[in-house]
């Protein structure tokens, strides 16, 4: 018996040791990329290094460092507002009016110990440059735990587009250009810490797989981005290349914010862990984004959002989806697109009345802090190739510069070593091969065996194909015009020897319309009359390089005199109506502040006239 025992009390030591070893095996494994991570990041600590990471310990101590765009109003003023709360957070806001965000500081009770507020200019690219610079000095030696891009403008109701300093259409460069810039300069700074998050705010408006993206015109759609390509520079407004819709404009941009989320996620999340995604915290129909349009659809907007379409949602609780995304540990995963309240719509009409519009549905009111899922995108947000365009040409006009994007290496200093002598070898033996034997052609001029049969085809085509062709004019008769659509650079460049000895081409098919009602002698010296020359813009050939594409593009648009302003208004009559919603919400936080501050009290004794005052304030 007691040879049973012991058998029983060593198979129980064994497997209690198999356990540990495989809690320990878990553990190592979990770990493996944290420390591959740490090892990429590690530098021989330096005097400047060390006094900076001093500076960072007393001025964060253990806070995650936030940088959120546009927290002096509605979604980023109540996403610093939840960020704060939780007392984990030191929050930088970046905004372009400082003295209305120390109101909204004020009256909000922010820590001005976990807040700093930070200019920025998000129409000027080189005040983005600037905020960059300012941030990294204020920040020393701390990463950038989250990224959140936030800020937006939206322009449905002008007739024509309102330029940003650097001569691109506003609502463009506010809310995505300047961001993706943005991103590209914070790159690397936010790739240094442990949970990095990089958050695009999006829109229902730019996925057009639901009723709110598709079912409303106009809808967002970049098409073969020929506006971009061309630099997007007045008088360009539009990345499509057709004439400005400032609504289409405003869509246009969150559908490039949602494409640049996942371009990013598929290019650098795994080589700097940072989790890439877009949100959309549903329809905050009485946010100051509503700012510019007119007075009867702000007052029954949200009335409509709230209660027939059940899309309606808060500030306060928009505010709290976004900081979810943010602080949640679930939304660590990278290349998603975050909703709320998920499932079929219900509870319309008497119901959303008792509810007080908490409909179910995606991007509803209500649902709580477990109703977040991984929204479905469109074809277009989904769309690689439309999406490597954006990013190309959206890098050649903001000037933003990125990191290679390669795949994670391990930072083990033997590979680096034995990869060092492999690659020696490599560059021995490749230089063997690069010498000159038969087959070797790499390297040698292409065109030597197309050029010949080149030659040859011009022979033919001067000889038996010109008789060819004049026996088929005239048995066969002309071409009918629509075959010949198109092909005007073709048959510029195959006109008969004469004309190209006397420097006379055919006529294109718009000049032979135009002499067609001019008199004969006009078309005999080729003097068309005033104003009635067709005007094509010089070819970009493609041949030329991105940025010989690019400048040539800006110089085009340069020399076209586009007057971009209302032709039936002057200067002095154009109201600019943000700048004048902005004096309102100024006045308005002064009085909200003073009254905080008790400089002015309500007057009990005259309540209704209190209750006006309150109205008209």
């Amino acid at each position: 018996p007691h040879h049973i025992i012991f058998v029983t009390e060593s198979l129980r030591m064994t497997g209690r040791v198999m356990v540990w070893r495989a809690l320990l095996a878990l553990a190592l494994c979990a770990s493996v990329a944290d420390t591959f991570k740490f090892m990429v990041n590690w530098k021989v600590p330096t005097l400047d290094a060390m006094r900076a990471q001093r500076i960072a310990d007393e001025k964060f101590g253990d806070k995650k460092l936030v940088v959120v765009t546009g927290t002096s109003s509605g979604l980023g003023r109540k996403t610093a507002q939840a960020l704060l709360r939780t007392g984990q957070y030191h929050v930088v806001g970046a905004v372009r009016d400082l003295d209305k965000m120390e109101l909204v500081a004020e009256l909000d009770g922010f820590d001005p110990e976990n807040f700093t507020p930070m200019h920025v200019e998000l129409a000027n690219f080189t005040s983005v440059r600037d905020f960059c610079d300012r941030l990294k000095d204020f920040k020393a030696a701390k990463p950038i735990d989250r990224l959140i891009c936030n800020a937006a403008v939206y322009q449905p109701s002008l007739p024509y587009a309102k330029w940003s300093v650097d001569g691109h259409e506003q609502q463009m460069q506010i809310n995505y250009l300047s961001h993706f810039l943005l991103v590209s300069l914070l790159l690397e700074e936010i790739a240094k810490a442990p949970d990095p998050r990089v958050v695009l705010v999006g829109s229902v408006t730019g996925n057009d797989n639901t009723v709110g993206g598709g079912g409303v015109y106009p809808i967002a759609d970049l098409k073969e981005l020929d506006g971009l390509k061309l630099g997007a520079k007045n008088p360009i407004s539009m990345f499509d290349g057709y004439n400005f819709d400032g609504a289409k404009a405003y869509k246009d941009s969150k559908l490039c914010l949602m494409m640049t989320s996942n371009i990013l996620h598929d290019k650098y999340h795994k080589q700097t862990g940072i989790a890439f995604s877009s949100i959309y915290p549903g329809c905050i129909a009485e946010s100051p984004l509503f700012r510019e349009k007119r007075p009867w659809f702000r007052k029954n907007f949200p009335i409509f959002m709230k209660y027939i379409t059940g899309g309606f949602v808060g500030e306060e609780e928009a505010g709290m989806r976004l900081f979810q995304v943010a602080h949640d540990p679930r939304c660590s995963k990278s290349g998603v697109y975050w909703s709320w309240n998920g499932g079929p719509r219900e509870g319309r009409g008497e119901e959303a009345l008792e509810k007080d519009g908490q409909i179910l549905g995606g991007g509803g009111a209500g649902g709580g802090w477990d109703s977040i899922y991984e929204n479905d995108q469109s074809d277009k947000v989904l769309n690689k190739e439309l999406a490597q365009e954006l990013f190309k040409y959206s890098s050649i006009v903001t000037g933003a510069e990125w990191p290679p994007a390669n795949q994670p290496k391990s930072p083990c200093p033997t590979l680096k070593v034995v990869g060092a002598f492999t690659s020696a070898m490599n560059a021995k033996e490749e230089a063997k091969r690069m010498a000159q034997k038969p087959g070797m052609v790499a390297g040698l001029p292409g065109q030597l065996t197309a050029g010949s049969v080149s030659i040859a085809d011009e022979i033919v085509a001067a000889t038996l194909g010109a008789a060819a062709k004049t026996a088929q004019r005239v048995f066969l008769g002309e071409l009918p015009e629509e075959a010949m659509k198109g092909a005007e650079a073709k048959n510029a460049a195959k006109d008969p020897l004469w004309r190209r000895v006397i420097g006379r081409p055919s006529l294109s098919e718009a000049e032979v319309e135009m002499y067609s009602k001019q008199p004969k002698w006009r078309r005999f010296f080729r003097k068309p009359a005033a104003g009635t020359a067709p005007v094509a813009a010089a070819p970009i050939t493609g041949s030329a390089t991105e940025e010989t594409q690019y400048a040539s593009a800006a110089a085009i648009g340069a020399e076209a005199k586009v007057d971009a302003m209302d032709p039936n208004k002057s200067d002095e009559e154009v109201e600019d109506m943000s700048i004048a919603a902005s004096k309102a919400e100024m006045e308005l936080l002064r009085a909200q502040l003073a009254e905080k501050r008790g400089l002015t009290k309500p007057n009990n004794d005259k309540q209704e006239d209190g209750g006006k005052q309150k109205v008209a304030a």
